[in-house]
């Protein structure tokens, strides 16, 4: 009997390495699906990532992953859905939502994005966190002090248009940029304001109807716009005067402009529920054009609101040399650090892994 559950207990010892091999042999890294395809990264918010010291590293291993596959997967561009820290001028943190004050939420937001600096051009969107002192109660903002237009050498170079903050002063807060994918597709990416103010919206609307832009495929960036239930957000209860939401943006700006085809946001979520994190919806423009409207956050998962940040998870977007169709995968560079939580670096639901068609 001593020798038989002796070797028991070895055959399970095979069969556990055994396992544990094809578990990890199973794990690859992402990779394009044809050589000539390139990729866009979508960071979701990052508030809860930068509000706990301990939180810092997997934002920037997020980053640094960013960084190390720039030649793998072509990236050409990173966009994030906004509220870039907590707080935007809080002095004394309450240990329980974040425990560092703003300055240092900035100051871990700017570090983070060094690894990218000179690297790859990154268009942040301001959510409403980052104005106000805890959550918009103005419209002041540490944005531009730690994000301004010459920071990174490539949004520079891309620069077009800028627009101008509450104070009247330029700010990239609200700012245009051209790019020319390898496919020779000419893109303006469109940078707007938490909850754009009118006048911000006509900026927006003539910057598109300008001639040189009616050939180019246009995308607005933006933070509130749609929420869980795929349905354009009507209206938020924060104190701000004059600010358009989801619908208003729809209305106002991306449906009468025949050039936009895609708007990105981030901003709804709920403890531990991907689903309620993201949204899709496509509609046409004036000109019948197809306008995919992808909402997608995270910083709910991973242990809710005051938990890790949001589990490492990031977006690829993956434009095929077909010129209209892009693959959205979701991945977790955090995961996928380690040969026992690389399993979990991919999400496998349908609302995270879908394709979009341009036209």
């Amino acid at each position: 009997m001593k020798l038989i559950h002796s070797g028991s207990l070895l055959f399970l010892a095979i069969l556990f390495v055994f396992q544990s091999a094809l578990g990890q042999e199973s794990y690859a890294p992402p990779k394009l699906s044809h050589p000539d395809s390139w990729s866009i990264i979508l960071l979701p918010d990052t508030q809860t990532y930068v509000k706990f010291k301990r939180n810092h590293g997997i934002l920037e291993s997020m980053t640094g992953w960013i960084s190390e596959n720039i030649d793998e997967l072509n990236i050409k561009m990173v966009l994030c859905t906004g509220d870039l820290v907590e707080q935007n001028e809080l002095l004394v943190p309450d240990g329980k939502n974040g425990n560092l004050p703003s300055r240092d939420q900035w100051r871990a937001i700017s570090r983070a994005f060094e690894n990218l600096d000179g690297r790859v051009p990154y268009i942040l969107a301001a959510g409403n966190h980052d104005y106000g002192y805890k959550n918009v109660e103005n419209r002041n903002t540490n944005y531009n002090k730690y994000f301004p237009a010459h920071r990174n050498l490539l949004n520079e170079k891309a620069l077009r248009v800028v627009g101008k903050n509450k104070d009247e002063m330029p700010s990239v807060e609200n700012a245009a940029y051209e790019f020319v994918s390898p496919h020779n597709r000419k893109f303006l990416f469109l940078n707007l304001e938490f909850a754009p103010r009118d006048t911000i919206l006509g900026w927006a609307k003539e910057v598109l109807a300008q001639d040189r832009f009616q050939e180019h495929t246009a995308v607005v960036l933006t933070h509130s716009y749609l929420n869980a239930e795929h349905q354009h957000i009507e209206k938020e209860n924060y104190p701000i005067q004059d600010g358009n939401y989801g619908k208003a943006i729809w209305k106002k700006l991306v449906a009468p402009s025949k050039n936009v085809q895609m708007v990105f946001s981030g901003h709804i979520g709920a403890v531990d529920d991907f689903k309620a994190h993201t949204a899709y919806r496509l509609d046409r423009n004036a000109a019948g054009k197809k306008v995919n409207q992808i909402t997608f956050n995270a910083q709910a998962m991973g242990g809710g609101w005051h938990g890790n940040g949001g589990d490492g998870w990031l977006r690829i977007m993956e434009f095929l040399p077909d010129g209209k169709t892009v693959i959205m995968r979701t991945f977790s560079p955090h995961f996928a650090l380690s040969p026992s939580t690389q399993k979990l670096s991919y999400s496998k639901e349908a609302y995270n892994n879908f394709e979009i068609q341009l036209d």
